[in-house]
């Protein structure tokens, strides 16, 4: 998961230097904005990857534990993440 993660992210940061020299050049600005909401949905596309895994891993861990306020913490962090989003 990490070494996909890594290659999704270097290769948006690839795609943002395209997006920082479109506008330097002062480029079309339909086209430095799709290209800006093609590096958000690649960053969705990781941000899935991550939580997928923390579901995974972390949360499941904590529901299978004895210790509820584990359970509450990690409930708790997915309701902030998932109301940051909206």
């Amino acid at each position: 998961m990490k070494d996909r993660a890594l290659f999704r992210l270097k290769s948006v940061s690839g795609h943002l230097d395209g997006v920082i020299k479109m506008l330097e050049r002062e480029d079309y600005c339909i086209d430095i904005i799709k290209q800006i909401t093609a590096v958000e949905v690649a960053l969705k596309k990781v941000s899935s990857l991550l939580l997928e895994n923390h579901l995974d891993t972390c949360v499941t861990i904590a529901i299978e534990g004895k210790d509820p306020s584990v359970r509450r913490r990690v409930v708790k962090e997915l309701l902030e993440i998932y109301q940051t989003e909206r």
